[in-house]
């Protein structure tokens, strides 16, 4: 299946609190995430036209300009792989529940990170 979206790209570990806090969450569901070969970021499909107000600190947003993500078992940008599968997950993360998500795993990386 082909369908279109934007790419939201975060370090690893922030965007596992993240999809952590999205799994717990009610109502909205996280779509399709991505982590790269090196297991250095996570990437949470959005819907097209995100990248265009994408603001949030410590990630970028990529449009796929149209072409799409072929969403089958092998995951559409070589050397990476699925952390949430298509058919497991959403088809797209909404923006405004992502972007909390990301606030939220900020102030959660901080206060661990200001514990040591």
């Amino acid at each position: 299946m082909e369908i279109s979206c934007d790419v939201v790209t975060v370090p690893t570990r922030h965007g596992l609190e993240a999809v952590d806090i999205l799994r717990r969450g009610v109502g909205e569901g996280v779509g399709p995430v991505l982590h790269d070969g090196g297991g250095e970021t996570l990437g949470f499909l959005v819907p097209p036209g995100t990248a265009a107000g994408w603001d949030v600190p410590g990630s970028t947003c990529t449009e796929t300009d149209g072409r799409g993500l072929r969403l089958a078992p092998e995951p559409p940008v070589e050397g990476a792989d699925w952390l949430l599968p298509p058919g497991d997950a959403d088809l797209a993360t909404d923006p405004a529940v992502l972007r909390a998500a990301l606030d939220e795993a900020a102030r959660l990386i901080e206060a661990a990170d200001n514990c040591r």
